[in-house]
């Protein structure tokens, strides 16, 4: 059986910060951290990176393990993140994956494997749809690897590069790969709570007034500031939610209130795909908060349900 770890999950502003360090003091264990914007450094406020105090002298992992200038993969997040989770294991604590970002979180606990990337192949794919355009290279991938280009849109220049690049490093397709990878047994088995609101409204609230909160802390700053140390707006850092809004109301593309207005429309529906990622997880226990959510009771419940499971 693969070592058993704790996973709090759920959507943005569920309190899932707050849930990891109480079950951590309870259990003697580590936060690990599973959400791709809070690895950047200097991205602080944006992505409600739990500051000291709310760690509350819990050690977290995997923030601030990149520089925003750079793209950070699904595989760095797992080679990293695993050697965290083994490291807090060796020393006899319970690791606890804390995050919103499903695709890392079924990552790390998956036997996946991921495929090669020496970047040279994916630099002349890069350069080859910026004079040919993304179409002939959509329709080289539909003869290599028909299954994935029929899942993909013809105009998904990231993943189009990606099954591509795949093939030309490895000589396998993509769909290939991810079967022998799903063949793999899991490398760890995730008791799995997921943190979310009974009433949607809630977390629409919820949402809003963290949305709020970022704007008097000072999101238009840490923005400016990451645009004058140079890191480019087409950044995948940049892209992230409320980064990529406020750089367009920083250049005068539109007002800040109409900028703060559209990151709280995209943090709701961020918060709706992740809530339909996470259902697809099986045997996970759902907690749902009341308007007036009690983190006593739900640490109790969550408690027992990692008792039951065999940790602590």
């Amino acid at each position: 059986m693969p070592p058993k770890v704790v996973v709090i999950c759920g959507p943005t502003a569920s309190g899932k910060t707050a849930l990891g360090v109480e079950l951590a003091r309870v259990l003697g264990g580590e936060v690990v951290s599973a959400d791709s914007m809070q690895i950047y450094r200097g991205m602080d406020i944006g992505t409600a990176k739990p500051t000291r105090e709310e760690r509350g002298g819990i050690p977290h992992h995997m923030l601030d393990v990149a520089d925003p200038r750079e793209d950070f993969s699904v595989a760095r997040y797992v080679e990293q993140a695993q050697a965290c989770v083994e490291d807090i294991r060796n020393r006899g604590k319970v690791p606890l994956i804390v995050g919103g970002t499903g695709l890392y979180i079924d990552s790390l606990l998956s036997g996946r494997s991921f495929a090669a990337f020496s970047g040279e192949i994916r630099s002349r794919l890069q350069q080859r749809a910026a004079k040919e355009g993304i179409l002939p290279l959509f329709e080289e991938l539909k003869t290599i690897d028909p299954q994935r280009a029929g899942r993909l849109s013809p105009g998904d220049e990231k993943r189009i590069l990606r099954g591509l690049e795949v093939y030309y490093e490895t000589g396998k397709t993509l769909t290939r790969h991810d079967e022998e990878s799903r063949a793999l047994p899991p490398r760890y088995e995730g008791i799995t709570i997921v943190l979310n609101y009974a009433n949607r409204a809630d977390l629409w609230k919820r949402i809003g007034r963290r949305v709020d909160e970022m704007a008097e802390q000072g999101l238009a700053e840490e923005v400016r500031t990451l645009l004058d140390q140079g890191v480019s707006p087409s950044a995948t850092a940049m892209q992230a939610i409320g980064y990529k809004e406020l750089t367009a109301a920083l250049r005068g593309e539109a007002s800040m209130q109409d900028a703060l207005e559209l990151v709280k429309l995209r943090t709701r529906q961020y918060a709706k795909r992740q809530v339909t990622w996470f259902r697809r997880r099986k045997d996970s226990f759902w907690y749902e908060w009341d308007s007036f959510p009690n983190l006593s009771r739900c640490l109790q419940s969550s408690t027992e349900f990692i008792h039951a499971h065999g940790i602590g």
